[in-house]
């Protein structure tokens, strides 16, 4: 299989999740922690030099406040847990709202964890308006995510064919696969399914 160099993904359908399995919608988010550690582990036995993961967004905030504490806890747990892993760690966001957690301010540039060798971007409180420097209409003078490469294959899970405000640069050439399962009951085989997929794909990047 031809694997991608660099992988979005988005975690999507948490609140589905805890919903079908007669939960509040806050407890989803715990349960999407262990599926990004499986896929972690995964990329690297891949190969994949990068990952980026859609923790939350800046709209994400404007949830009922039970909701918005769980998605922090889930991400601040999720980053940290990457830390004990082999990783190159770089959280991404709105630092400057009080919805950024505190806790991920130390991960907010690039560290070596480990022996390194994947580069893993979080995005916490991001938004692209943000990311593009965006005021009055008019795009700011840098990108904030400049440091976050071209992405090859974006996977989402929980079934929406959108991309949420992910990334508009690096992800403009990317593939999109799309898994109708929602995150928590994520499985390897989602994986391969997609690269499998992205192998037959005809990627010109416009040539």
């Amino acid at each position: 299989m031809r694997i991608p160099k660099h992988i979005g993904i988005i975690p999507d359908g948490n609140r589905r999740w805890a919903v079908d399995k007669g939960m509040g919608k806050e407890a989803g988010y715990e349960n999407g922690i262990s599926p990004g550690m499986v896929l972690y582990h995964l990329c690297r036995k891949l190969g994949i030099k990068e990952m980026t993961f859609y923790g939350f967004t800046v709209d994400n905030t404007k949830r009922p406040a039970v909701q918005r504490d769980a998605f922090s806890k889930a991400c601040v747990k999720a980053v940290e847990e990457l830390s004990k892993e082999d990783a190159e760690l770089l959280v991404l966001g709105k630092t400057t709202s009080a919805m950024f957690p505190k806790e991920l301010k130390p991960y907010t540039s690039r560290h070596q964890f480990g022996s390194g060798g994947i580069k893993i971007n979080f995005l916490v409180n991001y938004s692209w308006e943000w990311d593009l420097g965006l005021h009055d209409g008019a795009i700011g003078p840098a990108l904030k995510t400049a440091d976050v490469s071209r992405i090859d294959l974006v996977i989402r899970w929980g079934g929406r064919r959108r991309l949420s405000g992910f990334l508009p640069v690096q992800s403009v050439y990317s593939d999109m696969y799309v898994i109708d399962d929602y995150w928590p009951d994520f499985t390897p085989q989602h994986v391969y399914d997609a690269i499998e997929w992205y192998s037959r794909q005809d990627v010109t990047l416009g040539g």
